[in-house]
């Protein structure tokens, strides 16, 4: 098996420099405005070098870096630049997983006689992407997904690293336990209290001893990742009959504002996904996963189609509320539809106007606008600036 980590480099902050050759080799820094309670969405590298990161508190970014070029989130134009990328992605295999707006899973096993190895593969798709786009993207090659992902961090920006075959357990004690992907600072600390500071130290350990010590989900987890076996981070990804994205924090977050800002951008990107696919659906479900790995779904099945990125956002929010409690923090947030149908006639069940049909319009015309327009910069005010100020309700 042969599967490729695609991960694109900065991507929002790129797609600015993309648009704004001026940005190019300056501190970019994509999220809230300066002065509101909002947070970093993505920074370029050159941002980076001064600390800022993702998740970051906008008035933190500002202090690290004040002589940052800070540009809102323009969701339609990255979600745009995504499609476009996907379908390149598409044309390398058929067996693809869109992870996130600027991740994807490629499985490649099979595609030497079209593309050579993997390695002459991945340069091929780096071409591509770089001619078409102008973009860079960082690629992984591995034996399976997780030690894919781990490969594409390995030499950002713009790496290519593959793990061969055999070699997944020295790649992962070089890494060490803060760059395993799952492992988060207070899971990091938890293990160094015990003495379990090492991949190796925790391989020695048995199963038991790790799912008694830190719960059944963690500890299944961490025998598996110290041992390069991919513990199925991506199983319930996108499937034929439903539409989701989900997002995994730098840390661990329980600030509502940061959740509900997380949830409509999450929400937007599906319901873009919905009407490129011109599908249509009546269940929603959010997907929270736990500090401790624990992962719930929630769901909720409603009489009428779900066609507005705001009603899927209040919908799911609703669910998060009454099944989440009070004051934890989460390592992952994610939203979806299921049962999604094809949307070939009249919706059935809704003759009375609704309370989301004037937002269903306005996302649709907006999308249609964007989709025959790339270049128009077409976006909803409620993703202008956070929407997480007002008062929680």
């Amino acid at each position: 098996m042969i599967y490729f980590h695609v991960d694109l480099d900065a991507f929002f902050a790129s797609v600015e420099q993309l648009d704004n050759p001026e940005l190019r080799g300056k501190p970019v820094i994509v999220g809230a405005r300066p002065g509101t309670r909002g947070v970093v969405s993505a920074c370029s590298y050159e941002a980076r070098s001064y600390g800022v990161r993702s998740a970051m508190p906008i008035g933190e970014a500002v202090r690290r870096c004040p002589e940052g070029i800070f540009l809102p989130v323009r969701m339609k134009r990255y979600m745009k630049v995504s499609q476009q990328l996907m379908e390149v992605f598409s044309s390398f295999t058929p067996c693809w997983i869109p992870i996130s707006i600027d991740e994807a899973s490629l499985d490649m096993t099979g595609t030497e006689a079209l593309f050579g190895s993997p390695e002459e593969a991945a340069i091929k798709l780096k071409q591509r992407v770089k001619e078409i786009f102008d973009l860079t993207l960082s690629i992984g090659i591995a034996e399976n997904r997780y030690v894919a992902k781990l490969a594409s961090e390995y030499r950002k920006p713009d790496g290519l690293y593959r793990v061969l075959p055999g070699e997944e357990i020295p790649f992962i004690d070089a890494l060490g336990l803060k760059k395993l992907w799952g492992i988060g600072a207070k899971t990091l600390n938890r293990l160094t209290e015990l003495g379990w500071d090492t991949p190796a130290k925790i391989r020695d350990l048995p199963l038991r001893v790790l799912q008694v010590r830190l719960g059944k989900a963690l500890g299944d987890f961490l025998y598996r990742i110290v041992r390069g076996i991919d513990p199925g981070i991506y199983t319930d990804g996108v499937k034929s009959h439903s539409l989701s994205q989900e997002t995994t924090f730098p840390i661990d977050v329980g600030d509502p504002k940061i959740l509900k800002q997380t949830l409509l951008e999450l929400s937007h990107q599906v319901i873009f996904r919905l009407h490129r696919e011109n599908g249509r659906s009546r269940t929603v479900f959010i997907k929270v996963r736990y500090p401790d790995f624990t992962t719930r779904t929630f769901r909720r099945t409603l009489a009428h189609s779900i066609l507005s990125a705001e009603e899927l956002f209040h919908l799911g929010w609703e669910l998060f509320r009454q099944n989440h409690p009070l004051g934890f923090e989460i390592r992952l947030m994610g939203i979806g539809l299921e049962q999604v149908e094809t949307n070939e006639g009249p919706l059935q069940g809704e003759l009375f106007p609704r309370e989301y049909d004037k937002q269903r319009l306005v996302e649709k015309v907006i999308f249609e606008l964007q989709t025959k327009h790339p270049s128009l910069s077409l976006k909803k005010a409620s993703l202008l600036s956070p929407p997480l100020n007002s008062p929680e309700s």
